[in-house]
């Protein structure tokens, strides 16, 4: 079947949009050309540099013929109503079809060619392309990325003609800027049209240009015993910015090395799209870099690495510069300079963010096992370096800078790391600190942010999250999970913390300190009358204060909840085992993780899922009966006349599982927990298929629903089996 190629060739594309510009031109020509009613074996895109290119393989030469039964109004409706569906369809009313009083129009439309479908589908695709940023030339209209050169339009081995702007179509590429020959190319197909392009020095798959540029520059770092440091980011950027990519060694001056790797690192990458180079040898970044010319030189590359080393000594002359003056600056100069810098309008200046942070670190970390003292210490300075001149230059660096500055400074190695760590983990792929004092300052200052911008209501919404609050609560999930941190009643404390961004506070002279975090009571003072959803704190002059709040801790936990149940989900737990878990209330992110896998390798086993299928039956029984009044509880009778054993079996193990269950969930057994319920399978199952709970004699009846509620109210401890699927 016939094939179509198309080929927009223009100015250069920024790197940064090729991958986009690929996945939106397939996904506006898949739309348009079902639209149309065509099918095709096999789409495909490219981006480049110069050119975008789309290739549809197996498409029909014309649309199939189409019928369309359109349904109208009845036929006793208004005059009015037949005659807008008349106009509607373009018919006569001997042409609509009635059918059970109702009146049907059938319109029939001849297929079309596809190369008269071809010029409409590229002209609404260069039109609305949506590119973030685009441009108009000259005296036309037409908007693109970069001014548009050519327009290769072929199907079916011919020119399908049309003209954009003035750019017409035709069947002609053109090869590399310098490499190639300099004659336009024409093409057939996308077999010649490809093979054209290598001729010419053009590789039209990024994959292509990726694996050659990997594959040279390993290869060159092999000849001088030297080893390529991998960056997935930047060799997706240099893959964009090369039609030929040819890798070059070059050397660059050694005095360069004593500074931090990190900002020899950064400054290749940032302003000259340099890959750094190791020396295995010495454990090191070598004096070296790798740049990648769009050219192949006719010296091997000698004057082009030559020429990129004195730019690339610049660069570093500068990062050195910084280097040189933060360490004569300091940080009593920075933290002053934060005093100034506003974090958000509500939430004060990045110096008042300093001090809640180490408060916050303060207060974490004899939680973790961390000094206090140290932990207020490396939390103050840890922002410190974002007034810095270096972080000015490299705003990635921040936290690595200050990690460096505090070595500098005199402070002690695991002050500096948690200045270096406390952003971490910045995302899924992040490792957790593991050090206590590091954790304790990571900890407070996600809280911080997350706390704080839900104090002053700014939570987000659907998928829009501008102060990435869902990426601060994972963070801090992550955190609590991989160093098995416990807060112990972290709702209290999220109440506490809330309190400290408060916009209005009351003071209730008189107020119990014991009650004050008693929300029931404290909502229904009158001082409190007309306040948003209040906390409380208290006061340096001993007495206890409503303060205003637009969130309360419950809301911030169920956003927890929902974080968690995200992360579980991806561990491959189901969503319905963490919302079992948490409906128990418990607010230890720990303890639910470990409850939450517990229940999940139960559920697992046969008898796990035998236990749900009995509960779920206890469960529609009682429910049945709560719709008729109160179910009956208490103890369960076991010396009943003629009570069958499989009752009496039932309420000797609900007892012994109740003893079992409360042992194992107060030494946090969860295994052991659920091993306890496994015991309950053989009776439950016995017990349903041998006793009648709705007895005639309400002696008996009575004294089942006890046992049913019973099993219940057991199962209930360890998780609301009610909320599982099953």
């Amino acid at each position: 079947m016939p094939q179509l190629l198309l080929e927009i060739f223009s100015e250069e594309i920024p790197a940064r949009m090729q991958p986009g510009a690929a996945r939106d031109l397939e996904r506006m020509a898949s739309d348009r050309l079902k639209a149309a009613g065509l099918t095709w074996d096999a789409l495909t895109t490219y981006a480049g540099p110069r050119r975008l290119t789309l290739v549809v393989d197996g498409l029909p030469a014309a649309t199939p013929d189409r019928s369309e039964e359109v349904k109208g109004p009845k036929v006793s409706a208004p005059p009015q109503a037949l005659e807008g569906f008349l106009r509607k369809t373009g018919l006569t009313r001997e042409q609509l079809v009635e059918r059970d009083g109702v009146l049907f129009a059938v319109i029939s439309s001849q297929g079309r060619a596809t190369p008269d479908l071809i010029p409409e589908m590229v002209d609404q695709i260069v039109r609305a392309f949506p590119w973030p940023k685009s441009m108009r030339w000259g005296t036309g209209s037409l908007r693109w990325v970069r001014p548009i050169k050519r327009i290769l339009c072929v199907f079916d081995g011919k020119v399908v003609p049309f003209e954009i702007d003035g750019i017409a179509s035709d069947a002609i590429t053109e090869g590399h800027r310098f490499l190639g020959s300099g004659q336009p190319l024409k093409v057939s197909d996308f077999v010649d049209y490809r093979q054209q392009l290598e001729r010419n020095f053009v590789l039209l798959d990024m994959a292509d240009r990726k694996l050659r540029i990997l594959e040279q520059a390993k290869a060159a770092c092999a000849a001088r015993g030297l080893t390529l440091v991998d960056d997935d980011g930047l060799l997706d950027e240099v893959a964009g910015l090369a039609e030929w990519p040819t890798p070059i060694l070059g050397d660059m001056d050694p005095q360069f090395l004593s500074l931090p790797p990190e900002v020899v690192r950064l400054s290749m990458k940032v302003h000259q799209k340099y890959f750094a180079v190791r020396d295995p040898a010495r454990d090191g970044l070598a004096p070296n870099f790798v740049v990648v010319a769009n050219v192949e030189a006719t010296d091997g590359g000698k004057a082009l690495a030559a020429g990129n080393s004195r730019v690339l000594s610049a660069r570093l002359n500068d990062a050195r510069f910084f280097w040189d003056e933060d360490q004569k600056v300091g940080f009593d100069a920075w933290l002053k300079k934060l005093e100034g810098v506003t974090f958000h309008a509500k939430l004060g200046t990045m110096a008042e963010r300093v001090a809640r942070i180490a408060a916050l670190a303060r207060e974490i970390a004899p939680l973790v096992g961390a000094d206090p003292v140290e932990a207020e210490i490396a939390a103050r300075l840890a922002k410190a370096d974002l007034a810095s001149g270096m972080v000015g230059e490299f705003p990635e660096l921040q936290g690595i800078m200050g990690g460096y500055y505090a070595r500098l400074a005199g402070y002690s190695d695991s002050v500096a790391d948690a200045v270096r760590d406390h952003y971490k983990p910045q995302g899924p792929a992040d490792t957790v600190p593991a050090a206590p004092l590091t954790v304790a300052v990571a900890l407070a200052d996600k809280l911080d942010t997350l706390v704080g911008f839900f104090a002053i209501d700014e939570k987000p919404t659907g998928s829009k999250d501008p102060y990435a609050l869902r990426r601060a609560a994972l963070g801090v999930i992550r955190l609590i999970l991989e160093n098995d941190v416990r807060f112990g009643d972290f709702e209290t404390r999220l109440q506490d913390w809330l309190a400290t961004y408060y916009a209005e506070e009351r003071a209730l002279p008189g107020y119990p300190a014991s009650e004050a975090h008693d929300l029931a009571k404290l909502s229904k003072r009158p001082e409190v009358a007309g306040m948003p959803w209040v906390s409380a704190k208290y006061g340096a002059d001993g007495v206890v204060y409503a303060v205003a709040a637009y969130t309360s801790p419950k809301q911030v936990l169920e956003f927890f909840a929902d974080r968690v149940t995200v992360l579980l989900r991806d561990q491959g737990q189901r969503h319905d085992l963490v919302a079992a878990v948490f409906a128990l209330g418990d607010d230890d992110l720990v303890r639910i993780v470990r409850r939450v896998e517990a229940l999940a390798a139960f559920l697992a086993t046969d008898d796990g899922a035998n236990l749900l299928a009995g509960y779920k039956r206890a469960s529609n029984i009682l429910r049945a009966e709560e719709k008729k009044g109160p179910v009956p509880t208490g103890m369960v009778r076991t010396g009943l006349p003629n009570q069958p054993e499989q009752e009496v079996a039932l309420a000797f193990a609900v007892g012994a599982a109740r003893t079992a269950v409360e042992t194992a969930l107060d030494q946090e057994d969860f295994a052991a927990a659920m091993s306890a319920l496994a015991g309950l399978r053989a009776p439950v199952d016995a017990f349903f298929e041998a006793v009648l709970v709705n007895s005639d004699v309400a002696e008996e009846r009575e004294n089942r629903l006890k046992l049913l509620g019973q099993v219940r109210d057991v199962m209930g401890q360890v998780a609301d089996f009610g909320q599982i699927a099953g």
